[in-house]
Order: C-alpha cells, then structure tokens, then sequence
C-alpha cells in the first residue's frame, strides 16, 4: 500500500475498488460520462487540482480520453498529472464481454502494472503522511452535524476554507482530512461561533 497525496480521478466505482488496495488516496469517481452534467463533483475536483493536486487515470479507450480531456479543459487552474495504463486487450472477470475496443481497463490492470503507471508519470508517495483522525463523530462533535444549526455552520466553514458548497458529509470529511487534524478543525469551528455569535 503506497500514500499518494493527490486526489486521483478514476472512471468507476470498480476502478476505485482496484486502486483501494493499492494506493492510499483520495480517489473521485466520475461515473463515467456522468461528469459532464455533475457540476458538484467538478467542482470538488478542481479544489483538489488547486490545492493537493489531481491524477487523472481514466482507460485507455476513445471513452476515457474523451473524459481525460474534458476534465483537464474544465479545472482551469492547478495540477493535473496524467496516469496512463497501457493497452492491453482481454476483458474484466465480472464482465461478460470485453469493452467495445477490447481493452482492459483501469479495474482489470494488474496491481504491479499500475503501480508502475505511476511511478512511469512522476509520482512519488508521500513518506511519514499523518493519517488524519477527523470521522463522522468529530463532525457531530463539533456540530458540524446532527444539530439544529449543523447545516449552516458546515456551510460557513465551507465558506471559510474555499470549499465547494454542495459537499455531502462524508465527501467533506474526505476534504478536511487532506487538510487538518480534529484539534485544528476545533479551534476553526470555535473561530467561527465566536465570529456568528456562538451559533
């Protein structure tokens, strides 16, 4: 298991189960070309190419490039890194029939060869990565969820931090554990009651 520190932008959610077991990451589905109409996503996306930077690893189909390419025409600024998997024809065991191309994709890649990928586009892991603590409880503990005001004090942080708006909880704590430990976190949110009145 390597620690990358980018965010690593996969086509599928059995792309991102491959890559689970390998790397330990931030890993962003697209859904396929369902990127092109999620707006939220997008934008989550380009927060994390301006700030720890992405990897884009989509398959090596016409469909892949095709969402390789409007992701890096849609961040604008900040880090893109391109992950290419080689060519390799066969199809998925969980698949009846190959892909139109005949192409395995990111999911059918041997874990070796990927990490390869990397490695081959410049990716170094990160060394002495602190796992941050920040979960679910934290989130409730500070208020920052299962309260009366926990909406809007989420939303003020949000603000505060340069977030997108529309983050569901797990996708924040995702966010916020790229960025901070709970004890930092802590003294945010009571930087913001105090701001807002205890809210």
């Amino acid at each position: 298991m390597i620690k990358i520190s980018e965010a690593i932008i996969v086509e599928g959610k059995y792309d991102k189960i491959k890559l689970s077991s390998i790397v330990d990451a931030v890993i962003i589905i697209t859904n396929g070309f369902g990127i092109f109409k999620d707006a939220e996503k997008l934008e989550l996306i380009r927060y994390y190419a301006r700030t720890t930077g992405i990897i884009i690893l989509t398959d090596s189909d016409a469909a892949g490039r095709k969402i390789r390419g409007y992701i890096k025409g849609a961040i604008g600024n900040g880090k893109i890194t391109n992950v290419y998997i080689p060519d390799i024809l066969g199809k998925e065991k969980r698949k009846t029939k190959p892909s139109a191309e005949g192409k395995l994709g990111v999911e059918g890649i041997d874990s070796q060869v990927l990490l390869e990928a990397f490695q081959k586009s410049g990716i170094t892991t990160s060394e002495n990565v602190k796992i941050s603590d920040i979960t679910k409880l934290t989130l409730y503990q500070l208020g920052l969820s299962g309260g009366s005001n926990s909406r809007e004090l989420r939303l003020m942080l949000q603000k505060k931090l340069g977030l997108p708006q529309q983050l569901s909880s797990t996708a924040l704590i995702e966010v916020l554990s790229t960025m901070m430990n709970s004890s930092k976190l802590s003294e945010i949110v009571d930087e913001i009651k105090g701001e807002n009145n205890g809210i």
